[in-house]
């Protein structure tokens, strides 16, 4: 099913990945499905093509042979704040997948991968970050948690937070379903867009990320029912 940006335009993609034939391979399959696709083979090429033709999603090799993934999407991100970014890696150990979401990234898919997989991916990525676009204003409010659906702002106690299009689409859901426990298949599906096995892991780490931005310092709103999922409430 080809997608477009809202003016009917066919949506943008940047591949950066050092080995020719990945990127050539992603750009193929992305191309496919009536996307515009640049690729780049390195941080700085990565960094001038993005500030160039503006990406609606970025595809981006952790290891690179100038700098490495997260000082790239540190430079994108100062041009092009919310663009989402899916990191491409080999490097399978949970704590370089930690690394790459506290840096900002969406997601990550690993080395050797599906493409049908990434293109879901990348789909469900294009889809959150539009979010905003959305026509009408709505606000949800559970106890001192506020989130802009419009503006897509969201404070606590009126102090802003940043999130990424990814933990903003998380909260969203955990907003609109107050003291719902909701089970990781529910957040995966629902969040993700996609259901492919054994990723139920990442709805751990970003509910993990999410709890360090909201409940820090402060009395804890996320709370994991062991053996269901998790729940949402106003603190007490």
């Amino acid at each position: 099913m080809s997608e477009t940006r809202p003016d009917g335009t066919p949506l943008r993609a940047l591949v950066v990945d050092d080995e020719v034939n990945i990127a050539e391979l992603v750009a193929m399959a992305l191309r496919y499905e009536g996307w515009v696709v640049d690729t780049a083979g390195s941080g700085a090429e990565a960094v001038a093509s993005a500030r160039e033709h503006a990406p609606d999603v970025v595809v981006l090799d952790i290891m690179l042979p100038d700098m490495d993934g997260m000082e790239v999407l540190r430079r994108i991100r100062a041009g092009a704040p919310h663009v989402p970014v899916l990191f491409l890696t080999a490097r399978d150990a949970v704590e370089d997948r930690v690394a790459g979401l506290t840096a900002g990234g969406d997601d990550y898919v690993t080395k050797p991968f599906s493409l049908e997989e990434l293109v879901a991916r990348l789909r469900a990525l294009v889809r959150r970050a539009g979010t905003a676009i959305e026509q009408g204003r709505s606000v949800l409010v559970v106890g001192d948690l506020v989130l802009d659906e419009d503006s897509r702002e969201v404070t606590r106690g009126g102090e802003d937070i940043s999130l990424t299009a990814t933990e903003f689409e998380l909260l969203r859901y955990l907003m609109r379903n107050p003291r719902r426990v909701l089970s990781k298949a529910q957040i995966l599906d629902r969040v993700w867009n996609y259901d492919f096995g054994g990723q139920a892991n990442v709805v751990e780490l970003y509910i993990s990320y999410l709890r360090k931005k909201i409940d820090a310092g402060r009395a804890p709103m996320i709370h994991t029912m062991r053996g269901v999922g998790y729940v949402l409430k106003p603190a007490t």
